[in-house]
């Protein structure tokens, strides 16, 4: 005869159950992070010059999985589900998702479908050049995920306040998100001259550059949605999304472009203001007495 299982133990399992179900949610935003990483590669592979919205939809795909990979670090932390699993798993779809895909992008956008110039010859130089610079910035999003994930308490060389409120270097969403506004910007078109697409070789090397960067960048962690105020944040981020829903191509591209000279910003001030101090006393002794 089967016996009743008491109700304070039901009771007990019920949390327990729910809290194990809570692990998944993380994850389900990773995984969607992923997919969306997988399908950009999709299209810039089925790209050509005929077919440029591939790219167009690539670039968005990369841009929905920025806000994929935001998700699921404040959903582990607000409810608690952060896990070693979810780490790695997190870092191993941004390695495929902000490296893999916005390199393919790079390299594929602005030099591989670029109409051939006068000069054959160099047209294959800069395409050869083009792919170093993309490996590059897939090497320096690989090296920031690492030094990311082996550092406990990284410090900017210019430092600002403490805490969390500032990564080490730009982090690696922001550098495929630079790439994806400015691909998006413009429609998917490839680059049709050798001088923009110079230009587009710099751009993406300098982006590769500040990831490894130890320069100051906003994190975005110190907000708190549930402060006492919340009513701000829901409009500046209804504003920001309502802007992004009917403009998305200006808006994306301005702030892409404002956070990436946001950090350059910083780094300057920082120098200016370093190098304006006055020396300290023991340097002001030694000069004194040589």
């Amino acid at each position: 005869m089967d016996l009743p299982i008491p109700r304070r133990r039901l009771d007990e399992r019920r949390p327990r159950r729910m809290r194990k179900g809570m692990y998944i949610l993380p994850s389900l935003f990773t995984t969607g992070n992923m997919a969306a990483g997988f399908y950009a590669i999709l299209e810039v592979v089925h790209a050509s010059a005929l077919s440029s919205w591939h790219l167009d939809n690539a670039a968005k795909a990369i841009g929905f999985a920025v806000l994929f990979d935001g998700l699921d670090g404040r959903v582990a932390r607000m409810t608690g589900t952060s896990s070693e699993f979810g780490k790695e798993l997190d870092s191993l779809a941004d390695v495929i998702t902000f490296g893999v895909a916005p390199a393919m992008l790079a390299w594929t956008w602005g030099f591989h479908l670029m109409p051939p110039v006068a000069l054959t010859e160099w047209n294959i130089k800069l395409t050869q050049l083009g792919a170093i610079a993309a490996f590059l910035f897939l090497m320096a999003g690989a090296s920031r995920l690492a030094r990311f994930n082996i550092t406990s308490n990284a410090q900017p060389s210019n430092p600002g306040r403490p805490g969390k409120k500032y990564f080490v270097g730009m982090p690696i969403p922001a550098g495929a998100g630079v790439v994806a506004a400015v691909v998006h910007f413009q429609s998917g078109a490839p680059l049709e001259s050798w001088y923009t697409a110079m230009t587009w070789l710099a751009m993406v090397a300098a982006v590769g550059y500040l990831m490894v960067s130890t320069w100051r960048f906003y994190s975005f962690k110190d907000i708190d949605f549930r402060s006492r105020h919340p009513f701000r944040l829901i409009i500046l981020f209804g504003a920001l999304f309502a802007g992004i829903w009917f403009f998305s191509k200006p808006v994306l591209f301005g702030v892409a472009l404002l956070y990436t000279f946001s950090g350059v910003f910083w780094r300057l001030q920082w120098m200016f203001r370093r190098r304006n101090q006055p020396p300290p006393p023991a340097y002001k002794e030694a000069s004194q007495t040589s």
